[in-house]
């Protein structure tokens, strides 16, 4: 690679402009999967077979799962260029991509799932010894090569054959950057830059402040898609070529078998100059549900942005990642209906679909007051207008839901955003949050006269019991330390924090009672929220104490316990099912064992009662199955649901 590899030839300028190509890489991969994903039919209903729409309910959930790694390599490409001192790439060119600005081997265009597009997909994630070809309709696309050029000192593109093999020369040059220079000087960054396991679960959000660390995240990205070198069984090539084999299966055994909805390939929305290998859309409310769908998606690539801006962690950091991750949920449903569209008279055998139109810039906007008013003023726009395009169609109502539920979030959130480089504002010399409280996930055992309170902010749920009903207590809109245990009386604090639903709150006495066993093992239904379990609890045959909720609507990124995602995906699920006619069980009380079926739903056994969100029994019953993918028509119980829609823990 003769633009950044040599002792002589590698700069920390051509590094970074490797990094930015690769993340709009990353990020045109990432678009071309869910596009895909998109197109595909749901269910009997759009004339599936009960076989066919349980396959390809898989294939979605394996091309969606495949998109989420590729926002997770996406943060660390993101992660690296911050660790080298640079300001992380949000833009890309816009789609179907000119001849020649990818090396020979990558095309990318948006295309509906169908055998050419998956066989390109495999083409695209190949191992370097692999043969596969590229999809039909595909390898012709960029004719031409990048030239080599001498050594400069002006950035240059570089060719490659396939992505692995990009990755390798981005290794290379910063293995010799770092002999160079020294590891220390090249990794200058500031790590609180970055995206971490405090505001995202996705494995790329590794903070990066060294060689080996940045080289770790390199090879997550080519062994995690290519499989290679250690073969992995679960790599995105793998999975790609199974869902190829069960394809095949279903098209030899049904002929004309057509897992998917006619989208267009490289929609756009303007009449191109050329129409070769464009699909202008001019059916009206085909072009008002993808242009909903740009917003959005743009709007998230800006929050994610701001995020980068800000100094973590801090609950403003957070805030954006997860109103950016929400808005992808709302995206994923216009888009949806967009694909079940026509694209107009031009095209009459061929629907819409979102073409992932990008913003010239979509840097984050200066940080501060400012901002939060710009980002809730457009999630506002998007709300209103997502629920005045068809109130018939659900998804538009889901869309709408999880618009208004990031528009909530940002409206909530306690005062202004601080700029990176300002210092947080102190009383009486006490560093405080203008953004909230930020809580360790694990705080040190606050310890009083009478008795210590723990915290475990894993199963926190932030139903602010502990805040409202004893302040003095827990502090709110404080950094560190929280938990002021003697600022109430001892007995009043036990009787709040049993009301702590989540059991991220516990106690132990100096001499009393410890916390009471229920005397009757409960589930309660939270409307459009979790299950609320009270018992003397045995997690896949751990104890976990009294108190604990769990995940319902499957979107949770810490199964099987809640972390609020319900809020942000639009779940809904009614808190008062009717009841049932069980007889009333002879022992209430005793050990409720709690077993996570892999990629199903939570098996109870013990004696339980499970009880509507307003206190109305439901059901008792000595075991249940409980539904936890979201998607059971039978909700609290599961229907086999998971196992149609390939939902995975």
């Amino acid at each position: 690679m003769p633009e950044i590899d040599g002792p002589r030839s590698v700069s920390r300028e051509k590094l970074l402009h490797a990094l930015y190509e690769a993340a709009e890489l990353e990020q045109n991969l990432m678009c071309t999967y869910l596009y895909a994903a998109f197109s595909l039919k749901d269910g009997e209903a759009e004339g599936l077979s009960a076989a066919e729409a349980e396959a390809v309910a898989r294939w979605r959930r394996v091309i969606l799962d495949v998109a989420i790694d590729e926002m997770s390599h996406l943060v660390a490409v993101w992660n690296i260029t911050a660790a080298l001192g640079g300001a992380p790439r949000f833009g890309r060119t816009n789609f179907p991509l000119a001849p020649g600005y990818l090396p020979a081997g990558i095309s990318v265009k948006l295309a509906p799932f169908g055998a050419a597009v998956l066989q390109h997909f495999i083409f695209l994630e190949r191992p370097e010894e692999s043969d596969e070809p590229d999809g039909d309709g595909f390898a012709t696309l960029n004719g031409s090569t990048r030239t080599p050029v001498a050594p400069r000192l002006t950035p240059a593109a570089f060719d490659y054959a396939t992505i692995g093999s990009f990755y390798q020369e981005i290794e290379s040059g910063l293995r010799a950057l770092a002999a160079q220079r020294g590891e220390e000087a090249v990794f200058c960054g500031d790590p609180a830059l970055q995206l971490s396991s405090d505001e995202t679960t996705l494995a790329g959000a590794t903070p990066i402040a060294s060689l080996d660390a940045a080289l770790a995240a390199l090879a997550e990205i080519v062994v995690e898609g290519e499989g290679a070198p250690s073969d992995r069984a679960n790599s995105h090539f793998q999975r790609f070529l199974g869902v190829r084999e069960e394809l095949r299966a279903f098209a030899a055994a049904t002929p004309g078998f057509d897992p998917a909805h006619p989208a267009a390939v490289n929609p756009v929305l303007r009449k191109p100059p050329e129409a070769a290998g464009r699909v202008w859309l001019e059916d009206a409310d085909a072009v008002a549900a993808v242009d909903l769908a740009n917003a959005i998606y743009a709007l998230s690539l800006r929050l994610l942005a701001g995020a980068y801006a800000l100094r973590g962690p801090s609950s403003d950091k957070s805030l954006y990642v997860g109103c950016a991750i929400g808005l992808m949920h709302a995206l994923g449903a216009i888009a949806e209906r967009a694909a079940r569209l026509p694209a107009g008279p031009s095209n009459p055998r061929c629907n819409a679909g979102v073409s992932f139109t990008a913003l010239r810039e979509a840097a984050s906007l200066p940080q501060g007051e400012s901002a939060r008013h710009v980002y809730v003023e457009r999630i506002e726009e998007l709300s209103a207008v997502a629920a005045a395009l068809d109130p018939a169609d659900p998804r538009c109502a889901r869309a709408a839901r999880i618009l208004e539920k990031q528009a909530d979030r940002l409206r909530a959130a306690p005062g202004p955003v601080r700029a990176v480089n300002e210092p947080p504002p102190t009383v009486s010399g006490q560093s405080l949050s203008t953004a909230g409280p930020v809580q360790p996930n694990v705080q040190d055992p606050a310890d009083g006269r009478d008795l210590t309170v723990h915290f475990d902010g894993t199963r926190c749920i932030h139903a602010r019991v502990c805040v409202t009903q004893a302040p003095a207590t827990f502090l709110a809109d404080v950094e560190g330390p929280w938990i002021v245990t003697d600022a109430t009386d001892a007995e009043q604090l036990c009787g709040i924090i049993r009301q702590c639903p989540s059991g991220a709150l516990s106690y132990a006495r100096r001499g009393g009672p410890a916390e009471p066993v229920p005397p009757v093992n409960l589930v309660t239904l939270r409307e459009n929220g979790p299950y609320a379990v009270r018992a003397d609890l045995q997690l896949a045959g751990e104890k976990i104490g009294y108190r604990a909720t769990l995940c319902r609507c499957g979107a949770s990124k810490n199964k099987p316990y809640c972390d609020k995602s319900h809020d942000h995906v639009g779940f809904v699920a009614t808190g008062e099912p009717p009841s049932r006619d069980t007889p009333k069980l002879a022992d209430r009380g005793g050990v409720l064992a709690i077993e996570p079926e892999d990629d199903g739903p939570l098996h109870l056994s013990g004696n339980l009662e499970i009880l509507s969100g307003t206190g109305r029994s439901i059901a008792c019953v000595p075991k249940a199955r409980l539904c936890r993918c979201g998607g059971s028509a039978n909700k609290p119980f599961c229907d086999g649901t998971h196992r149609r829609i390939g939902f995975r823990t």
